[in-house]
């Protein structure tokens, strides 16, 4: 994920996470830059569990420079990296942008300006900076904490006869778990939503702790990668052999994670589904269907011995500074509003965030948020998040392939190691 503060968070997200998806408005704004005016791309200021957010940390800014006006921008999540691209392309557009943690903010840090002199003040109170660092420096300032807890329904385990206060600790404990759950009450074992790609990231980064010892793991993420080491084949095999299984819901590859796979599992459809953290298909979603006291979260269960279960987590979101702004520090400045801890306090009691700032008190988010921030203290660095954005968008085709029968595990590894290699 490194220095370890404190999530969570989509698409990426949303990819949410990953890092999350956003809502959309108008792709038109003034150009940034301008004299008395800063403008912000993102995809979260038009959604309305974000106003509360969005108002503290303009109130916040508009205290250390009145007068000046800032325009936020909420272009569609689909588009947002295609249309920044132009951008950044033509050397013009908004003084700050908003960016998931990894691949998609380390493409484009030529874009941006490092921000270690002005951030410095907020590194203890922040945690998740390295998912928006390269080279040794920093281009945004984290927002959210992303990462993929599994998430499993108490009601169900009841109904099976099992103990929902014990979830399986072992993988042949959890596929015998599933089996019972699905012989009592019909729900598949995984929710699985896999028509963007995006499930196989879920699932190399939710399970790979149980299968990789640590020192595997901390190779993996520092990018000392073995493509052809029989862990990393364990795991795409086991993605397979849970669709062969038939331990998903139906029909993986033509179901959008985003929200239709969320809603199998909030439906009691399947007993567990790999969510996030933070924005989108996580616990404060997931409470409104279940009920606090009815959603559980577990760690990976061990698949091979010597593997170290951990809560995958990086910074999920963060905003960073175009390196066409006419006034960098007072962009500096309105990025530090919008990860101050009145802002990030209402995004998490609005949106559920899993907030980068360590002090906010989530004691009343129920079992499941508490249960997450607690394993953040252990956690380690998301496995996919590693990973290029081109590498990443070709493990999503190859994996899709993979749950149709139609490649090898062995053929799949070969193209993503020749696709890492090659940076």
């Amino acid at each position: 994920m490194k220095q370890r503060a404190v999530w969570p968070a989509v698409l990426a997200v949303a990819a949410l996470a990953l890092g999350g998806c956003g809502s959309a408005s108008g792709t038109r704004s003034s150009p940034g830059g301008s004299e008395g005016k800063l403008v912000v791309w993102d995809w979260k200021s038009g959604e309305a569990a974000a106003a509360p957010y969005i108002e503290k940390a303009k109130a916040d800014f508009a205290r250390k420079h009145p007068g000046v006006t800032v325009e936020f921008v909420a272009q569609p999540y689909e588009q947002y990296y295609t249309l920044l691209g132009t951008a950044i392309q033509s050397g013009t557009g908004p003084d700050v942008i908003l960016f998931n943690g990894g691949g998609r903010i380390r493409d484009r840090a030529d874009a941006l300006l490092p921000l270690d002199e002005y951030v410095a003040e907020d590194r203890q109170r922040l945690g998740g900076w390295d998912a928006f660092t390269k080279g040794g420096k920093t281009y945004a300032a984290p927002v959210t904490l992303q990462g993929h807890p599994i998430y499993y329904n108490r009601t169900l385990y009841e109904k099976a006869g099992l103990d929902p206060a014990s979830p399986a600790t072992t993988w042949p404990e959890f596929i015998a778990d599933c089996a019972t759950i699905t012989r009592k009450t019909g729900a598949k074992c995984f929710a699985l939503g896999n028509k963007e790609g995006y499930g196989i990231q879920f699932f190399l980064s939710a399970l790979g702790s149980g299968v990789f010892t640590p020192q595997q793991y901390d190779d993996w993420t520092a990018g000392k990668r073995d493509w052809s080491s029989p862990h990393v084949k364990r795991i795409f095999a086991l993605w397979k052999e849970t669709q062969d299984a038939k331990l998903n819901s139906d029909g993986p590859n033509s179901t959008a994670m985003f929200n239709d796979a969320f809603a199998v599992f909030q439906s009691a459809k399947a007993a567990h589904v790999i969510g996030l953290m933070s924005d989108v298909g996580h616990w404060k979603d997931f409470n409104e269907f279940l009920t606090a006291d009815k959603l559980g979260v577990m760690r990976a269960p061990v698949v091979v011995t010597g593997s170290t279960p951990s809560l995958a987590y990086d910074g999920g979101i963060g905003y960073g500074v175009a390196k066409w702004t006419k006034d960098p520090k007072m962009a500096a400045d309105l990025v530090r509003s919008l990860s101050s801890t009145d802002a990030l306090s209402a995004f998490y009691a609005q949106a559920g965030a899993i907030a980068s700032d360590t002090t906010i008190d989530v004691s009343q988010g129920g079992p499941a948020a508490a249960a997450i921030v607690a394993d953040i203290k252990t956690g380690k660095p998301a496995l996919h998040v590693a990973l290029s954005s081109q590498t990443l968008d070709l493990m999503g085709r190859l994996s899709q392939q993979l749950l149709s029968g139609s490649i090898t595990v062995d053929e799949v590894v070969k193209q993503l190691a020749a696709s890492d290699q090659a940076g």
